[in-house]
């Protein structure tokens, strides 16, 4: 279970709580061995792992043949990965999970916003949210490949739905383990095939001043 303290202690600190919050009950778990299996289009029904070691046996088996998505944050475990052995425990535990997780997302948060223009105010926000949560679920943004995809740098980042934001994202945040590598297989929802993606209203003047 992610709490407040869990937050503070472990989440990346460029990201609001309340946005961690809402990134974890849109995209993520509350069982920090929950390991998700996709082949493809489908899910692939896997055993419940009752411990970190049988957990990590799991995403071992299954990297470089299926999408394997792992912990708090649901973290893509073939990021930057060539080889299973090269996979750490860090995975399947809740804070460096966390820590991961939303390190990563706050990139994936800043091409969305970048995209949008960095629009303001809190119909905008929950748009670029949503997006964000797609991308982070499918892997992929407008055809890119957002966990490959440079960061977008110093942005605004405001919480979907707030009235008056006052946090900002001021730097690139380091990812963990995510270079110039990439997941082995393509991580893609059914829905999320870049060439199928539906037109965006450009929000970048919702909230202008």
């Amino acid at each position: 279970m992610v709490d407040a303290t869990m937050i503070k202690e472990c989440a990346d600190p460029d990201l609001k709580p309340a946005i961690v919050e809402k990134f974890i009950a849109a995209a993520g778990s509350d069982d920090p061995l929950t390991v998700t299996v996709r082949a493809g289009k489908r899910v692939v029904l896997v055993p419940k792992p009752a411990t970190p070691e049988a957990a990590m046996d799991l995403i071992r088996q299954n990297i470089g043949r299926n999408v394997v998505r792992v912990g708090i944050t649901q973290y893509p475990a073939g990021l930057g990965v060539l080889e299973a052995g090269e996979l750490k425990p860090d995975l399947v535990d809740s804070c460096a999970n966390l820590r991961m997780g939303t390190a990563l997302f706050a990139k994936v948060y800043r091409i969305v916003l970048k995209w949008y223009g960095n629009p303001t105010g809190e119909e905008a926000g929950r748009q670029v949210f949503e997006d964000a949560i797609i991308a982070w679920q499918s892997g992929y943004f407008e055809g890119e490949a957002v966990f490959r995809t440079p960061d977008a740098g110093a942005v605004k980042m405001d919480t979907p739905g707030d009235a008056e934001p006052e946090t900002s994202i001021a730097k690139e945040t380091p990812v963990p383990g995510a270079d110039d590598r990439s997941e082995p297989v393509p991580d893609r929802l059914p829905d999320a095939d870049p060439n199928k993606a539906s037109i965006r209203v450009d929000l970048s003047g919702i909230g202008a001043k």
